[in-house]
């Protein structure tokens, strides 16, 4: 060039994805379908009305997928009879042997469009609402009081205080 200057990287977008299924995968492990992570480019635009440099900045918008590292929920749960705020209730669940529960785990109802793990109608405590406990299973109770009167479509998720996550959703159910 007539400037001899160095080039800018200022108009590419240099990106790339490490996955780790992809290094799994020499040795046989995972097929390309079992793969955790996909990025997509979408849109690449030069933003040409920038007059600082000559160098143009640009930007771009990525799509992100990210699947499920396990198929299977450590927990799964099953609200039991009739749900309504005019008697107790009660939870079936039960967990894969190698789940880590703690007492701190608890069990959520949530509105079927909530979108953050503290959107909770209510809880129950796993430990200290729990009424049998049995080699399936276990059940863990919630009071009436606790039930919200203006019904609609819920679902039950499981809090694990050790992964700090939801392991587990119940099927949507009206109350």
């Amino acid at each position: 060039s007539e400037k001899k200057r160095k080039p800018a990287w200022t108009d590419r977008i240099l990106w790339r994805v490490k996955n780790l299924c992809q290094h799994a995968s020499k040795e046989g492990e995972f097929s390309e379908e079992e793969q955790t992570i996909s990025v997509t480019l979408n849109n690449y635009i030069s933003h040409m009305s920038y007059g600082i440099s000559d160098h143009k900045p640009v930007t771009g918008t990525f799509g992100l997928e990210l699947k499920p590292l396990l198929s299977d929920p450590l927990v799964t749960l099953n609200p039991e009879g009739e749900w309504s705020a005019e008697h107790d209730v009660l939870i079936s669940y039960s967990a894969v042997p190698e789940f880590p529960s703690s007492a701190w785990d608890w069990i959520g109802l949530f509105k079927v469009a909530f979108r953050h793990v503290n959107d909770y109608v209510t809880y129950a405590w796993v430990e200290d609402d729990e009424i049998s406990s049995n080699k399936d299973g276990k059940q863990v109770y919630m009071s009436a009081a606790e039930i919200p009167d203006m019904g609609g479509e819920f679902l039950l998720c499981y809090y694990s205080n050790n992964l700090q996550s939801i392991v587990g959703i119940s099927q949507p159910f009206q109350v």
